[in-house]
């Protein structure tokens, strides 16, 4: 399978499994990526992510150009009918993160970019390329690359197409660990176990107002973050929290 999904102890681990073309995106694996999304964002169990390449040479590299189906249609008709193919299918309050085992160029690192949480391999490369083959990150690279890193080095990655690597990347702020090849999958997977033993709902809500708060005024945002604690108050998981607390065990979420 292009894309594979594996579920444990309410972590979804995604892996795009085609190593020998750099784990890059073809209409198959594209649609195997909505689905699996569509599942994530809707089924209870699952309460974080983890999306990651399989092998150590790339995480993605963007659209396989080799297997591009040529347009049948005037792309106004494509993008007012279906928007963008895998990004809006990522929009979704439970965490995702990006185990960026490799290169993660044009529409990879656009993924890695609709992420909460990236960390990297030490043999990472980062890069949208797209000018050199005359076209243009245009599934979120040239607005989220600069708010996700300082702008001047942001803007040279996206004029030249230069790559950076994984100790600039942490250096930059644009993934928050570096670990060797061998360490990766272990750093997720223990990132993703802290973040599931959480509650479900407050992890949900914390992201919620991390991100819509980006746009808001500060005070609107400090408004908003406490109407969330408000909402939160009366769940039964924080009820669960704040007798577990008391009886000196580990609470068991719900989700309710």
């Amino acid at each position: 399978m292009p894309v594979m999904l594996e579920i444990s102890n309410h972590v979804a681990y995604v892996t795009l499994n085609r190593p020998e073309a750099m784990n890059s995106l073809d209409p198959e694996s594209t649609a195997d990526l909505t689905e699996i999304w569509a599942r994530v964002r809707t089924d209870p169990d699952i309460r974080v992510a983890v999306l990651t390449g399989a092998g150590e040479k790339a995480f993605c590299t963007g659209t396989d150009m080799k297997k591009a189906p040529p347009p049948t249609e005037c792309m106004a008709a494509t993008y007012l009918r279906d928007g963008q193919p895998i990004l809006p299918h990522m929009k979704m309050w439970k965490p995702i993160i990006a185990a960026i085992n490799g290169y993660a160029v044009g529409g990879g690192l656009e993924m890695a970019l609709a992420c909460d949480l990236r960390i990297a391999s030490s043999n990472a490369k980062f890069g949208l390329t797209e000018v050199k083959v005359a076209s243009l990150a245009g599934l979120n690279g040239t607005q989220v690359l600069p708010r996700a890193m300082p702008q001047a080095v942001a803007m040279k990655m996206l004029l030249t197409g230069e790559m950076i690597s994984a100790d600039e990347a942490l250096r930059y702020g644009l993934v928050s660990d570096v670990v060797e090849p061998s360490g990766l999958a272990d750093l997720a997977k223990s990132y993703a176990e802290k973040i599931a033993s959480a509650a479900p709902l407050s992890v949900q809500a914390a992201k919620q107002a991390a991100v819509l708060g980006q746009d808001m005024p500060l005070e609107h945002g400090i408004l908003f973050s406490h109407l969330l604690w408000g909402v939160l108050r009366d769940t039964e998981d924080r009820k669960e929290g704040f007798k577990a607390f008391g009886e000196r065990r580990a609470p068991e979420f719900r989700g309710a």
